[in-house]
C-alpha cells in the first residue's frame, strides 16, 4: 500500500529524472551537482553544500496533514493475472517442466482420476519439482523420471498445469496531502534553471507512480520564492504539489489447478467432472 513515505520517494524519483534527463552519468539541467533527499536539511551540511556549489532539492510534507478524499465503497479488485515463471508441456504419457520455480507457484498433474500437486519452494529447479511430484505419483501407479520429465506408462488421461498466487487489493481509503519540494542554491540563475525544469516536469505528470503499482493524482498548488537577506548565499524556491493517493488492503488469492464440479445426479448418484 502507498504511504506518505512512498509518495516522497516517488517525488524524489520524478525530480531525479527531471534534473538528470541523461541519468546520473550525465550533467544536471542546471549545470551544478544536485543532492535530492527526503526531509529537512541539516543547517551545517546545507551550508557546506552551498559553499561547494551543490544544489539541494528536498521533499517535505506540509504540516496541514492529510485530507480524507474517500468516495468509493470498499471493493476487492483483482489486477492483471500474474503468469507463473514455471512452465509445463505435456504429451500423451509424459510432462516436462521448465522455467524457474519459487514460493507461491504450484505444479500439478492429473493422471487418470488422481491429482498430484506440489507447492514450490525457494531454490526449486524444474527437476526438483518433477522429483517431488514423482514421489506422490509412485504410490498409485508406475512412473519414471528423467531430469525434469515425468513419464507415466499406460496412462489414459494426463493433464499438467502450473499456477501462481495472485494478489488482490481493497481500497480502504484515499487521502490528499500537500508536499513541498524545495530548491536550495547558492546562485539565483542556478536556482531558476533547476526549479523551472522540475516544475515543468511535475506539471506534465498527472499521475505519480508508486513502488506498489498504484498511482497518485499530482496537482500544482503554489510556488514561492524566498531570497532572505539574512543569508546572502542562499537562494530558495518552493514548489507545492498535492498528491491524492490510495491506502490499500492486500491479500493473496489462492490458485487452483484442478477442480471437481457436480453436473447432475442419476438415481441419487452424483455425476462429477474433474479437471
Amino acid at each position: 500500500m502507498a504511504d506518505q513515505s512512498d509518495v516522497e520517494t516517488a517525488l524524489i524519483a520524478a525530480a531525479m529524472e527531471a534534473l538528470y534527463p541523461q541519468g546520473l552519468s550525465g550533467p544536471s539541467v542546471c549545470g551544478a551537482p544536485v543532492r535530492l533527499y527526503r526531509g529537512w536539511p541539516e543547517s551545517s551540511a546545507l551550508d557546506a553544500d552551498l559553499a561547494a556549489g551543490y544544489v539541494n532539492i528536498t521533499v517535505f510534507p506540509e504540516d496541514t496533514g492529510e485530507h480524507n478524499t474517500t468516495r468509493y465503497l470498499p471493493k476487492w479488485s483483482n489486477p492483471a493475472p500474474i503468469t507463473p515463471t514455471l512452465t509445463v508441456s505435456a504429451t500423451a504419457d509424459s510432462v516436462t517442466f521448465a522455467g524457474t520455480a519459487g514460493p507461491g507457484q504450484l505444479a500439478g498433474i492429473l493422471a487418470n482420476d488422481a491429482t498430484y500437486v506440489y507447492a514450490c519452494k525457494t531454490g526449486d529447479a524444474p527437476a526438483n519439482v518433477a522429483a517431488n511430484l514423482v514421489s506422490q505419483i509412485a504410490a498409485n501407479q508406475a512412473v519414471q523420471v528423467a531430469n525434469a520429465t515425468i513419464t507415466l506408462p499406460g496412462v489414459t488421461r494426463l493433464i499438467a498445469r502450473t499456477a501462481t498466487t495472485q494478489t488482490v487489493f481493497n481500497q480502504v481509503r484515499r487521502q490528499e496531502q500537500i508536499f513541498r519540494l524545495i530548491g536550495w542554491c547558492n546562485d539565483p540563475s542556478v536556482r531558476d534553471a533547476a526549479m523551472i525544469a522540475l516544475d515543468s516536469a511535475l506539471a506534465a505528470t498527472y499521475f505519480l507512480p508508486f513502488a506498489d503499482g498504484t498511482v497518485g493524482r499530482l496537482r500544482f498548488r503554489q510556488s514561492i520564492t524566498l531570497d532572505r537577506q539574512e543569508n546572502a548565499n542562499l537562494y530558495r524556491r518552493d514548489l507545492l504539489y498535492s498528491v491524492e493517493y490510495p491506502t490499500l488492503q492486500t491479500a493473496s488469492l489462492a490458485s487452483m489447478l484442478f477442480g471437481t464440479t457436480t453436473i447432475g445426479t442419476v438415481a441419487n448418484a452424483a455425476i462429477s467432472l474433474t479437471d
